[in-house]
């Protein structure tokens, strides 16, 4: 829904000067992009005149930003079909202790991506493989099968291949940094590591704070990293099955940083610690300025804190989905890990659309979902309670607490159980291509 910059909520109340800054950072990779470009997505290919606008702006102070982008942009309120705001969580870059060498202090390894991981579509040696979709390694020279998971890997399915970058003190560390995409490791030389996010191990991402609540271990509400954390630190046993439930597993970079250097994100640029934030790459373009409007936990679990400010798309992450979704990234260390871990909160999306683009127009070219089958059909095939009914048939039957390779196959067998589908229907209309562009990173 278009908008007046006056509709906004605490718009003329924000720092506009610094949105600006790291919008203009932004600019650098889209003014590099090829001007033959095409791009599905809502903005295009968009935001070069405004990259253009913002790159001949020099000695800008914060009422010059706030024209800038009144004058390049429209406010258009965004939001899923049929709902009113969008939703937020938060991430940061954890800093670790770890060791160049294997001991007894540091025993786990952080692995850079192995030379037998494979994408269909993409050179092994391609910097930039989607975080989406199947991943496989090869046997022999042409057999493919599904790449190894969390618990085969934790158990040294790639040890002794020479990929470890690191080892960090426990398994809980790794997956933080995994979790967030990006680490400072702290070496015991005193020196200290940047890792980033590299690829992953093609298993969706499955929160472990989910797996927590549904087995009744911690209180929905009551759910943030640090009470993970807390957790998996007080129950390093049960801790391990609940990691590897979590069937994905990130293979890391190391990427040349100084220590007052920021995170780098899927952009390819550093990040801004509250302007910044991660995206869905299939929906937005990098780059693209959002108002973000709401109360959210910053000074404490209970607090309401009003945030209104704008943000600029900058990265983005297998479990950020949908057009008003949003992490927003905090820095680096404890107190940036503390108020990022809080965050889960609904609040109000503003995308800024390039003057130059017909927001209606464009609309008309977006990829559309598949069209959902009919009522009639849904009534006498319902998929989804039979598979409800089959799970808690199976968890009535099962032991409380089974291994996570047996999880694994019974989750495989139910999927792999025949479900009666009806015939297709004949269109009435010329369908939409659905797929998406691929994305990255992972959290």
């Amino acid at each position: 829904m278009p908008l007046a910059f006056s509709d906004i909520p605490g718009w003329d109340q924000d720092d506009h000067l610094a949105a600006f800054k790291t919008f203009r950072e932004s600019c650098k990779p889209i003014a590099a992009q090829s001007p033959q470009l095409q791009d599905s997505r809502a903005l295009g290919a968009s935001l070069r005149d405004p990259c253009r606008a913002a790159r001949a702006m020099d000695n800008a102070d914060s009422a010059r930003a706030r024209t800038f982008f009144e004058e390049n942009f429209t406010p258009l309120r965004i939001s899923r079909l049929g709902e009113g705001e969008g939703f937020v969580t938060g991430y940061y870059e954890p800093v670790i202790e770890g060791s160049r060498t294997q001991n007894e202090i540091y025993p786990v390894p952080v692995y850079r991506r192995p030379s037998n991981l494979f994408v269909r579509g993409y050179s092994q040696a391609s910097p930039d493989l989607p975080n989406k979709g199947p991943v496989y390694r090869k046997i022999g020279r042409r057999k493919l099968v599904p790449y190894y998971d969390r618990a085969e890997i934790e158990d040294g399915a790639i040890d002794g291949r020479g990929l470890e970058i690191c080892f960090v003190k426990n398994q809980t560390d790794l997956l933080f940094a995994q979790i967030q995409g990006s680490a400072r490791i702290e070496l015991d030389d005193g020196s200290t590591l940047r890792i980033n996010y590299d690829s992953y191990n093609g298993y969706p991402y499955t929160p472990v704070g989910r797996v927590l609540i549904d087995r009744g271990i911690i209180p929905r509400e009551q759910m943030s990293m640090q009470k993970i954390r807390e957790w998996m630190d007080a129950n390093p046993d049960a801790a391990d099955d609940v990691r590897r439930q979590n069937r994905s597993y990130i293979f890391f970079r190391e990427v040349q940083l100084s220590d007052k250097d920021e995170a780098v994100g899927a952009q390819g640029i550093p990040l801004t610690p509250g302007r910044s934030i991660a995206v869905d790459k299939s929906l937005h373009v990098y780059g693209t300025p959002f108002f973000i409007e709401g109360e959210l936990p910053i000074e404490s679990e209970r607090s309401r804190t009003p945030f209104r400010r704008l943000m600029i798309a900058q990265d983005t992450g297998s479990a950020i989905v949908g057009p008003a979704r949003a992490d927003l990234y905090f820095g680096a260390g404890t107190d940036a890990g503390k108020v990022a871990g809080r965050l889960k909160q609904n609040v109000r999306f503003v995308m800024l659309v390039p003057k130059s683009l017909d927001p209606e127009q464009r609309a008309h070219k977006m990829p559309l979902p598949d069209p959902r089958p009919s009522e009639t059909i849904a009534k006498l095939y319902p998929q989804t309670l039979a598979m409800k009914d089959a799970a808690r048939d199976r968890k009535d039957t099962a032991p409380a607490r089974a291994s996570a390779s047996t999880q694994g196959q019974a989750t495989g067998a139910m999927a792999a159980a025949p479900v009666p589908l009806p015939e297709a229907r004949p269109a009435s209309a010329p369908s939409r291509d659905t797929r998406l562009n691929r994305s990255r990173r992972t959290r």
